[in-house]
Protein backbone atom coordinates (compact mmCIF):
# COMPACT_ATOMS: atom_id res chain seq x y z
CA UNK A 1 0.00 0.00 0.00
CA UNK A 2 1.21 3.37 -1.09
CA UNK A 3 1.73 6.48 1.45
CA UNK A 4 -1.01 8.56 1.46
CA UNK A 5 -0.75 12.05 -0.44
CA UNK A 6 -0.85 15.67 1.06
CA UNK A 7 -2.29 17.63 -1.36
CA UNK A 8 -0.10 20.63 0.13
CA UNK A 9 3.30 18.74 0.10
CA UNK A 10 5.91 20.39 -1.63
CA UNK A 11 6.66 19.68 -5.89
CA UNK A 12 9.74 18.62 -5.11
CA UNK A 13 8.95 16.59 -2.61
CA UNK A 14 6.04 14.45 -4.51
CA UNK A 15 8.61 14.16 -7.45
CA UNK A 16 11.20 12.57 -4.76
CA UNK A 17 8.00 10.33 -3.95
CA UNK A 18 7.31 9.44 -7.42
CA UNK A 19 11.06 8.74 -8.06
CA UNK A 20 11.13 6.21 -4.81
CA UNK A 21 7.42 4.02 -6.24
CA UNK A 22 5.98 5.37 -3.15
CA UNK A 23 3.36 6.86 -4.58
CA UNK A 24 2.10 6.58 -8.57
CA UNK A 25 1.45 9.81 -10.64
CA UNK A 26 -2.28 8.68 -10.87
CA UNK A 27 -2.44 8.72 -7.55
CA UNK A 28 -1.62 12.15 -7.28
CA UNK A 29 -3.42 13.16 -10.52
CA UNK A 30 -6.17 11.54 -9.16
CA UNK A 31 -6.02 13.50 -5.62
CA UNK A 32 -5.98 16.73 -7.35
CA UNK A 33 -8.54 15.85 -9.64
CA UNK A 34 -10.99 15.42 -6.41
CA UNK A 35 -10.12 18.18 -4.66
CA UNK A 36 -10.95 20.01 -7.71
CA UNK A 37 -14.31 18.20 -7.80
CA UNK A 38 -14.61 19.29 -4.36
CA UNK A 39 -13.40 22.68 -4.26
CA UNK A 40 -13.39 24.12 -7.27
CA UNK A 41 -17.27 24.81 -7.52
CA UNK A 42 -17.10 27.67 -4.98
CA UNK A 43 -13.37 29.21 -5.21
CA UNK A 44 -13.56 28.69 -9.63
CA UNK A 45 -9.85 28.38 -10.39
CA UNK A 46 -10.22 26.45 -13.47
CA UNK A 47 -12.03 27.06 -16.57
CA UNK A 48 -10.83 23.98 -18.45
CA UNK A 49 -10.54 20.79 -17.33
CA UNK A 50 -9.15 17.36 -19.40
CA UNK A 51 -9.86 14.83 -16.78
CA UNK A 52 -9.45 12.20 -19.23
CA UNK A 53 -6.14 13.50 -20.81
CA UNK A 54 -4.72 14.18 -17.22
CA UNK A 55 -5.44 11.09 -16.28
CA UNK A 56 -3.85 8.95 -19.64
CA UNK A 57 -0.91 11.40 -19.03
CA UNK A 58 -0.55 10.41 -15.46
CA UNK A 59 -0.60 7.09 -16.20
CA UNK A 60 2.36 6.77 -18.86
CA UNK A 61 4.31 8.74 -16.32
CA UNK A 62 3.20 5.57 -14.18
CA UNK A 63 4.40 3.25 -16.79
CA UNK A 64 7.73 5.28 -17.33
CA UNK A 65 8.52 5.17 -13.75
CA UNK A 66 8.39 1.06 -13.85
CA UNK A 67 10.26 1.16 -16.74
CA UNK A 68 13.09 3.41 -16.18
CA UNK A 69 16.38 1.90 -15.42
CA UNK A 70 17.36 4.08 -12.62
CA UNK A 71 15.15 7.14 -10.99
CA UNK A 72 18.05 9.09 -12.30
CA UNK A 73 16.46 8.56 -15.46
CA UNK A 74 13.10 10.99 -14.43
CA UNK A 75 12.94 14.42 -15.48
CA UNK A 76 13.25 16.31 -12.26
CA UNK A 77 9.10 16.58 -11.86
CA UNK A 78 8.01 13.21 -13.26
CA UNK A 79 4.39 12.94 -12.86
CA UNK A 80 3.77 15.73 -10.80
CA UNK A 81 0.49 18.23 -11.92
CA UNK A 82 0.75 21.87 -12.85
CA UNK A 83 -2.45 24.00 -14.22
CA UNK A 84 -1.33 26.86 -16.84
CA UNK A 85 -2.60 29.94 -16.83
CA UNK A 86 -5.20 30.91 -19.39
CA UNK A 87 -2.60 32.99 -21.17
CA UNK A 88 -0.38 30.81 -23.28
CA UNK A 89 -1.35 27.87 -25.36
CA UNK A 90 -1.28 23.77 -25.30
CA UNK A 91 -1.65 21.82 -28.13
CA UNK A 92 -5.26 20.78 -28.05
CA UNK A 93 -6.73 23.28 -25.59
CA UNK A 94 -8.39 26.46 -25.86
CA UNK A 95 -7.12 29.88 -24.67
CA UNK A 96 -9.61 32.56 -23.64
CA UNK A 97 -7.17 35.13 -22.11
CA UNK A 98 -10.46 35.67 -19.61
CA UNK A 99 -12.56 37.25 -22.66
CA UNK A 100 -15.94 35.91 -23.86
CA UNK A 101 -14.74 37.56 -27.61
CA UNK A 102 -11.70 35.19 -27.27
CA UNK A 103 -11.58 32.45 -30.59
CA UNK A 104 -12.18 29.11 -28.38
CA UNK A 105 -10.69 27.04 -30.90
CA UNK A 106 -7.94 24.32 -30.07
CA UNK A 107 -4.25 25.69 -30.14
CA UNK A 108 -2.36 23.60 -32.87
CA UNK A 109 0.61 23.89 -30.58
CA UNK A 110 1.79 24.93 -27.29
CA UNK A 111 3.87 27.88 -26.01
CA UNK A 112 7.54 27.31 -25.10
CA UNK A 113 7.20 27.17 -21.93
CA UNK A 114 4.76 24.93 -21.86
CA UNK A 115 6.71 22.57 -23.76
CA UNK A 116 9.71 23.39 -21.12
CA UNK A 117 6.93 22.12 -18.09
CA UNK A 118 6.33 18.56 -20.25
CA UNK A 119 9.88 18.50 -20.85
CA UNK A 120 10.71 18.25 -17.04
CA UNK A 121 7.72 15.74 -16.62
CA UNK A 122 5.00 17.42 -15.14
CA UNK A 123 1.80 16.30 -15.82
CA UNK A 124 -0.34 19.18 -16.79
CA UNK A 125 -3.46 19.76 -15.20
CA UNK A 126 -5.49 22.24 -16.83
CA UNK A 127 -5.89 26.03 -17.11
CA UNK A 128 -6.72 28.41 -14.51
CA UNK A 129 -8.81 31.40 -14.34
CA UNK A 130 -7.53 34.78 -15.51
CA UNK A 131 -9.04 38.31 -15.38
CA UNK A 132 -9.66 39.58 -19.39
CA UNK A 133 -6.15 39.78 -20.67
CA UNK A 134 -4.52 40.36 -17.35
CA UNK A 135 -6.03 43.67 -17.32
CA UNK A 136 -6.45 44.27 -13.29
CA UNK A 137 -5.58 41.91 -10.53
CA UNK A 138 -9.35 41.02 -10.34
CA UNK A 139 -10.93 37.76 -12.15
CA UNK A 140 -14.75 38.81 -11.96
CA UNK A 141 -14.93 38.59 -15.79
CA UNK A 142 -17.77 37.19 -18.45
CA UNK A 143 -16.04 34.66 -19.94
CA UNK A 144 -15.02 32.86 -16.69
CA UNK A 145 -16.70 34.21 -13.79
CA UNK A 146 -15.39 35.27 -10.15
CA UNK A 147 -12.61 33.75 -8.57
CA UNK A 148 -12.71 33.65 -5.27
CA UNK A 149 -10.17 33.58 -2.29
CA UNK A 150 -9.91 30.34 0.25
CA UNK A 151 -9.00 33.04 3.02
CA UNK A 152 -12.22 34.23 2.46
CA UNK A 153 -14.61 34.03 -0.75
CA UNK A 154 -15.74 37.88 -0.22
CA UNK A 155 -12.59 38.62 -1.09
CA UNK A 156 -10.38 38.36 -4.08
CA UNK A 157 -7.52 36.71 -4.57
CA UNK A 158 -5.56 39.16 -6.35
CA UNK A 159 -4.63 38.64 -10.18
CA UNK A 160 -4.51 38.47 -12.75
CA UNK A 161 -2.95 34.62 -12.34
CA UNK A 162 -5.69 34.37 -10.20
CA UNK A 163 -6.52 31.03 -10.28
CA UNK A 164 -3.15 29.51 -10.01
CA UNK A 165 -2.82 31.28 -6.90
CA UNK A 166 -6.02 29.80 -5.75
CA UNK A 167 -5.18 26.39 -7.08
CA UNK A 168 -2.32 26.29 -4.88
CA UNK A 169 -3.60 27.83 -1.69
CA UNK A 170 -6.35 24.92 -1.81
CA UNK A 171 -4.44 22.08 -2.39
CA UNK A 172 -5.86 21.85 -6.11
CA UNK A 173 -2.14 21.70 -7.27
CA UNK A 174 1.07 21.27 -5.93
CA UNK A 175 2.39 24.58 -7.84
CA UNK A 176 0.78 26.20 -11.05
CA UNK A 177 2.38 28.12 -13.78
CA UNK A 178 1.72 32.20 -13.75
CA UNK A 179 2.32 35.42 -15.55
CA UNK A 180 3.36 39.07 -14.55
CA UNK A 181 3.06 42.13 -16.09
CA UNK A 182 2.30 44.37 -12.98
CA UNK A 183 2.60 42.09 -10.17
CA UNK A 184 0.31 38.95 -11.74
CA UNK A 185 2.31 36.43 -9.90
CA UNK A 186 3.25 38.51 -6.79
CA UNK A 187 -0.11 39.88 -6.00
CA UNK A 188 -2.01 36.99 -6.11
CA UNK A 189 1.08 35.00 -4.03
CA UNK A 190 0.62 37.47 -1.26
CA UNK A 191 -3.18 37.65 -1.25
CA UNK A 192 -3.18 33.91 -1.18
CA UNK A 193 0.06 33.24 1.21
CA UNK A 194 2.19 31.75 -1.43
CA UNK A 195 5.66 32.52 -2.46
CA UNK A 196 5.64 34.04 -6.08
CA UNK A 197 8.83 35.36 -7.87
CA UNK A 198 8.83 37.50 -11.03
CA UNK A 199 11.75 36.73 -13.00
CA UNK A 200 14.88 39.57 -14.38
CA UNK A 201 13.39 40.27 -17.36
CA UNK A 202 14.36 37.88 -20.60
CA UNK A 203 15.22 35.19 -18.36
CA UNK A 204 12.11 33.12 -19.49
CA UNK A 205 11.43 33.10 -23.16
CA UNK A 206 8.49 32.81 -24.18
CA UNK A 207 6.80 32.49 -27.68
CA UNK A 208 7.18 36.54 -27.89
CA UNK A 209 8.58 39.60 -26.03
CA UNK A 210 5.55 40.29 -24.34
CA UNK A 211 4.35 44.52 -23.34
CA UNK A 212 7.82 45.78 -24.18
CA UNK A 213 9.44 42.99 -21.99
CA UNK A 214 7.17 43.31 -18.82
CA UNK A 215 5.53 40.60 -18.91
CA UNK A 216 7.07 37.06 -18.45
CA UNK A 217 6.19 33.36 -17.37
CA UNK A 218 7.16 31.76 -13.44
CA UNK A 219 5.24 29.55 -10.96
CA UNK A 220 3.54 30.17 -7.93
CA UNK A 221 4.14 27.86 -4.73
CA UNK A 222 4.28 27.08 -1.28
CA UNK A 223 8.06 26.61 -0.46
CA UNK A 224 10.89 28.33 -1.65
CA UNK A 225 12.68 24.92 -2.90
CA UNK A 226 9.70 24.38 -5.04
CA UNK A 227 10.19 28.16 -7.15
CA UNK A 228 14.07 27.51 -7.43
CA UNK A 229 13.58 23.92 -8.73
CA UNK A 230 10.56 25.10 -11.12
CA UNK A 231 13.11 28.09 -12.38
CA UNK A 232 16.29 25.64 -13.54
CA UNK A 233 13.54 23.96 -15.69
CA UNK A 234 11.88 27.12 -16.81
CA UNK A 235 15.45 29.01 -17.92
CA UNK A 236 16.78 26.80 -20.35
CA UNK A 237 17.80 28.46 -23.24
CA UNK A 238 15.21 28.63 -26.42
CA UNK A 239 17.29 28.92 -29.09
CA UNK A 240 14.70 30.18 -31.39
CA UNK A 241 14.50 33.54 -29.21
CA UNK A 242 17.18 35.84 -29.67
CA UNK A 243 16.47 37.43 -26.87
CA UNK A 244 16.78 34.62 -24.40
CA UNK A 245 20.56 33.99 -22.61
CA UNK A 246 21.86 31.00 -22.51
CA UNK A 247 21.13 28.51 -19.57
CA UNK A 248 22.53 29.15 -16.58
CA UNK A 249 25.99 27.61 -15.28
CA UNK A 250 24.68 27.13 -11.80
CA UNK A 251 21.36 25.64 -10.69
CA UNK A 252 19.44 28.27 -8.48
CA UNK A 253 18.00 24.83 -6.63
CA UNK A 254 21.18 24.34 -5.47
CA UNK A 255 21.70 27.98 -4.78
CA UNK A 256 18.74 28.29 -2.86
CA UNK A 257 19.85 25.55 -0.91
CA UNK A 258 23.19 27.63 0.36
CA UNK A 259 23.05 30.87 3.06
CA UNK A 260 23.21 34.30 1.57
CA UNK A 261 26.66 35.82 1.71
CA UNK A 262 26.99 37.91 5.24
CA UNK A 263 26.29 41.52 5.31
CA UNK A 264 24.27 42.09 2.90
CA UNK A 265 22.82 45.84 2.35
CA UNK A 266 18.66 45.95 2.95
CA UNK A 267 16.83 49.03 2.06
CA UNK A 268 13.12 49.77 2.15
CA UNK A 269 10.55 51.26 0.89
CA UNK A 270 7.23 51.74 2.38
CA UNK A 271 5.72 54.62 0.91
CA UNK A 272 3.60 54.58 -2.51
CA UNK A 273 5.60 55.78 -5.61
CA UNK A 274 2.29 56.99 -6.51
CA UNK A 275 1.48 59.75 -4.38
CA UNK A 276 -2.28 59.29 -2.80
CA UNK A 277 -2.39 55.80 -1.58
CA UNK A 278 -2.49 55.00 1.95
CA UNK A 279 -0.42 51.89 2.68
CA UNK A 280 -2.34 49.68 5.01
CA UNK A 281 -0.64 49.06 9.09
CA UNK A 282 -0.39 45.07 7.87
CA UNK A 283 1.53 46.20 5.44
CA UNK A 284 4.31 48.32 6.71
CA UNK A 285 4.25 45.82 9.96
CA UNK A 286 5.26 42.63 7.06
CA UNK A 287 8.03 44.94 5.78
CA UNK A 288 9.01 45.68 9.65
CA UNK A 289 9.24 41.95 10.37
CA UNK A 290 11.44 41.19 7.62
CA UNK A 291 13.49 43.71 8.48
CA UNK A 292 13.89 42.60 11.95
CA UNK A 293 14.72 39.31 10.89
CA UNK A 294 17.16 40.00 8.53
CA UNK A 295 18.68 42.51 10.88
CA UNK A 296 18.84 39.80 13.65
CA UNK A 297 20.69 37.26 10.90
CA UNK A 298 23.66 39.88 10.57
CA UNK A 299 22.41 41.91 7.38
CA UNK A 300 22.75 45.52 7.78
CA UNK A 301 19.87 47.87 6.82
CA UNK A 302 20.32 50.98 5.10
CA UNK A 303 18.37 54.18 4.67
CA UNK A 304 19.05 55.06 1.45
CA UNK A 305 16.53 55.79 -1.36
CA UNK A 306 16.16 54.91 -4.68
CA UNK A 307 16.18 57.80 -7.19
CA UNK A 308 12.44 57.37 -8.24
CA UNK A 309 10.70 59.46 -11.13
CA UNK A 310 7.48 61.16 -10.46
CA UNK A 311 4.50 59.59 -9.79
CA UNK A 312 2.72 60.93 -12.93
CA UNK A 313 5.90 60.31 -14.91
CA UNK A 314 5.64 56.50 -13.31
CA UNK A 315 2.07 56.10 -14.10
CA UNK A 316 2.26 57.78 -17.49
CA UNK A 317 4.85 55.75 -19.13
CA UNK A 318 3.38 52.43 -17.44
CA UNK A 319 -0.11 53.30 -18.67
CA UNK A 320 1.11 53.83 -22.16
CA UNK A 321 2.56 50.45 -22.70
CA UNK A 322 -0.01 48.77 -20.61
CA UNK A 323 -2.73 50.34 -22.83
CA UNK A 324 -1.51 47.97 -25.71
CA UNK A 325 -0.72 44.94 -23.71
CA UNK A 326 -3.61 43.44 -25.23
CA UNK A 327 -2.45 43.98 -28.98
CA UNK A 328 -1.85 40.52 -30.70
CA UNK A 329 -4.38 38.95 -28.77
CA UNK A 330 -6.90 37.37 -31.65
CA UNK A 331 -10.56 37.59 -30.95
CA UNK A 332 -13.76 36.04 -32.76
CA UNK A 333 -15.54 39.09 -31.56
CA UNK A 334 -14.27 42.32 -30.41
CA UNK A 335 -17.74 43.56 -29.16
CA UNK A 336 -17.65 41.34 -26.38
CA UNK A 337 -14.59 42.57 -24.75
CA UNK A 338 -15.83 43.73 -21.34
CA UNK A 339 -16.21 47.67 -20.91
CA UNK A 340 -12.35 48.98 -19.14
CA UNK A 341 -10.79 47.15 -22.19
CA UNK A 342 -12.47 48.55 -24.38
CA UNK A 343 -11.45 51.79 -22.96
CA UNK A 344 -7.61 50.91 -22.82
CA UNK A 345 -7.97 50.08 -25.90
CA UNK A 346 -9.56 53.03 -26.94
CA UNK A 347 -6.78 54.96 -25.48
CA UNK A 348 -4.08 52.95 -27.00
CA UNK A 349 -4.99 53.80 -30.68
CA UNK A 350 -5.44 57.23 -29.66
CA UNK A 351 -1.84 57.32 -28.39
CA UNK A 352 0.46 57.68 -32.34
CA UNK A 353 3.66 55.88 -33.05
CA UNK A 354 5.79 58.39 -32.20
CA UNK A 355 4.36 58.67 -28.51
CA UNK A 356 4.56 55.43 -28.03
CA UNK A 357 8.28 54.94 -28.38
CA UNK A 358 9.09 57.92 -26.12
CA UNK A 359 7.49 56.14 -23.40
CA UNK A 360 9.13 52.83 -24.23
CA UNK A 361 12.23 55.13 -24.30
CA UNK A 362 11.91 56.96 -21.54
CA UNK A 363 10.93 53.71 -19.55
CA UNK A 364 14.31 52.70 -20.12
CA UNK A 365 15.91 56.04 -19.65
CA UNK A 366 14.12 56.17 -15.86
CA UNK A 367 15.16 52.22 -15.66
CA UNK A 368 18.59 52.64 -15.62
CA UNK A 369 18.50 55.85 -13.41
CA UNK A 370 16.53 53.43 -10.68
CA UNK A 371 18.79 50.23 -11.31
CA UNK A 372 22.06 52.18 -11.13
CA UNK A 373 20.92 53.72 -7.85
CA UNK A 374 19.85 50.19 -6.32
CA UNK A 375 23.56 48.53 -7.46
CA UNK A 376 25.33 51.21 -5.66
CA UNK A 377 23.56 51.32 -2.39
CA UNK A 378 21.63 48.05 -2.40
CA UNK A 379 21.87 44.42 -2.30
CA UNK A 380 18.04 43.91 -1.54
CA UNK A 381 15.22 45.68 -1.11
CA UNK A 382 12.24 44.99 1.13
CA UNK A 383 8.60 46.74 -0.12
CA UNK A 384 5.13 45.82 1.06
CA UNK A 385 4.07 43.42 -2.47
CA UNK A 386 0.62 45.22 -2.21
CA UNK A 387 -0.74 48.94 -0.29
CA UNK A 388 -3.89 47.31 0.64
CA UNK A 389 -5.26 43.89 1.89
CA UNK A 390 -7.14 41.67 -0.25
CA UNK A 391 -9.93 44.18 -1.24
CA UNK A 392 -13.50 42.61 -1.65
CA UNK A 393 -15.30 41.46 -4.51
CA UNK A 394 -16.14 43.68 -6.70
CA UNK A 395 -14.38 46.60 -5.19
CA UNK A 396 -12.47 47.60 -8.85
CA UNK A 397 -15.77 48.37 -10.17
CA UNK A 398 -16.49 51.44 -7.97
CA UNK A 399 -17.49 54.77 -10.54
CA UNK A 400 -16.68 51.88 -13.72
CA UNK A 401 -20.10 52.47 -14.78
CA UNK A 402 -19.17 56.54 -15.54
CA UNK A 403 -15.77 55.88 -16.63
CA UNK A 404 -14.54 52.53 -17.27
CA UNK A 405 -10.97 53.09 -16.85
CA UNK A 406 -11.82 53.80 -13.26
CA UNK A 407 -11.22 50.06 -13.13
CA UNK A 408 -7.43 49.95 -13.77
CA UNK A 409 -7.24 53.23 -10.94
CA UNK A 410 -9.28 51.67 -8.47
CA UNK A 411 -6.46 48.39 -8.85
CA UNK A 412 -3.30 51.04 -8.37
CA UNK A 413 -2.93 49.98 -4.23
CA UNK A 414 -2.75 46.53 -5.13
CA UNK A 415 0.17 47.02 -7.97
CA UNK A 416 1.80 50.30 -6.90
CA UNK A 417 4.79 48.62 -5.61
CA UNK A 418 4.92 45.15 -7.80
CA UNK A 419 4.44 47.02 -11.31
CA UNK A 420 7.40 49.41 -10.77
CA UNK A 421 10.41 46.57 -11.29
CA UNK A 422 8.13 45.41 -14.75
CA UNK A 423 9.18 48.30 -15.59
CA UNK A 424 12.67 48.07 -14.32
CA UNK A 425 12.81 44.58 -15.33
CA UNK A 426 14.47 43.71 -11.90
CA UNK A 427 13.52 40.17 -10.24
CA UNK A 428 11.17 40.03 -7.08
CA UNK A 429 9.95 37.90 -5.11
CA UNK A 430 6.97 37.56 -2.64
CA UNK A 431 6.82 35.60 0.96
CA UNK A 432 4.12 35.39 3.38
CA UNK A 433 5.59 36.42 6.11
CA UNK A 434 2.86 38.13 7.71
CA UNK A 435 -0.57 37.24 8.42
CA UNK A 436 -3.29 39.47 9.75
CA UNK A 437 -5.36 38.98 12.85
CA UNK A 438 -8.11 41.28 12.56
CA UNK A 439 -8.86 40.08 8.90
CA UNK A 440 -7.60 36.85 8.91
CA UNK A 441 -5.40 37.39 6.16
CA UNK A 442 -2.10 36.35 4.46
CA UNK A 443 0.30 39.70 3.88
CA UNK A 444 3.27 39.32 1.68
CA UNK A 445 6.52 41.34 1.40
CA UNK A 446 7.86 41.95 -1.79
CA UNK A 447 12.02 41.54 -2.06
CA UNK A 448 13.55 43.25 -4.73
CA UNK A 449 17.64 42.34 -6.27
CA UNK A 450 19.86 43.41 -9.07
CA UNK A 451 19.08 42.22 -12.63
CA UNK A 452 19.78 38.38 -12.84
CA UNK A 453 20.69 38.03 -8.70
CA UNK A 454 17.43 35.20 -8.28
CA UNK A 455 19.95 33.40 -6.37
CA UNK A 456 19.75 36.42 -3.26
CA UNK A 457 16.41 36.61 -3.35
CA UNK A 458 16.03 32.76 -2.93
CA UNK A 459 18.36 32.10 -0.25
CA UNK A 460 16.93 35.65 1.76
CA UNK A 461 13.50 34.18 0.96
CA UNK A 462 14.38 30.62 2.30
CA UNK A 463 15.77 32.58 5.33
CA UNK A 464 12.86 33.94 6.03
CA UNK A 465 10.74 30.89 5.17
CA UNK A 466 12.98 29.13 7.85
CA UNK A 467 12.68 32.14 10.64
CA UNK A 468 8.82 32.70 10.04
CA UNK A 469 7.60 29.43 8.41
CA UNK A 470 4.57 29.73 6.58
CA UNK A 471 3.65 26.16 5.57
CA UNK A 472 1.08 25.09 8.52
CA UNK A 473 -1.03 27.89 7.55
CA UNK A 474 -3.91 26.73 5.98
CA UNK A 475 -7.14 28.33 4.55
CA UNK A 476 -10.78 27.93 6.10
CA UNK A 477 -12.11 26.87 2.55
CA UNK A 478 -9.15 23.98 2.00
CA UNK A 479 -9.58 21.93 5.14
CA UNK A 480 -6.92 19.28 4.68
CA UNK A 481 -7.85 16.17 3.63
CA UNK A 482 -5.22 13.01 3.23
CA UNK A 483 -6.43 10.61 0.18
Amino acid sequence: MTAPIDPFAPAVELAAAIRRKEVSPVEVADCHLRRMDELDPRLNAFCHRADDEVRKAAADAADAVVRAASPDDLPPFHGVPIPVKDFLNVAGWPTTYGSAGADRAPAAASDPVVRRFADAGFVLLGKTTTSEFGALPFTESEALGITRSPWDPQRTPGGSSSGAGVAVAAGMAPLAHAEDGGGSIRIPASCTGLVGLKPTRGLIAGATVAVEGLAGSGVITRAVADTAAALDVLTRHDPAAWWSPPTPGASLAAAAAKEAPAGLRIGMLTDSPVAGIVVDPACTAAVDLTLRTLESAGHLITGARLPLPSADELVGTFTTMWNAAAAGIPLADPDRVEPHNRALRAAARSTDSWSYVEAVTRAQHFSRRIVEGFVASFDLLVTPTMACLPPPVGAWRAGTEDDPSAALRNSYPMGVFTSLFNVTGQPAITVPVHHDLASGLPVGVQIVAAPWREDLLLQVARLLEQALPWAHRRPPLSRPSLS
